[in-house]
């Protein structure tokens, strides 16, 4: 299995906080990545009423 390399990692966040993540989130999800565990897995965004 290929590893990501700092670059990647730093494209990844830079992405992710461009598509408004909030820190927590960002920190949750990379956690996720490399754990696996469900404490950390991001949940389904929530739709707002219009």
């Amino acid at each position: 299995m290929e590893q990501m390399n700092m670059q990647e990692n730093a494209r990844l966040v830079l992405g992710l906080r461009a598509a408004g993540w909030s820190e927590k989130k960002i920190n949750d999800f990379i956690l996720y990545i490399e754990t696996g565990e469900d404490q950390y897995k991001p949940e389904p965004e929530k739709e707002k009423a219009e």
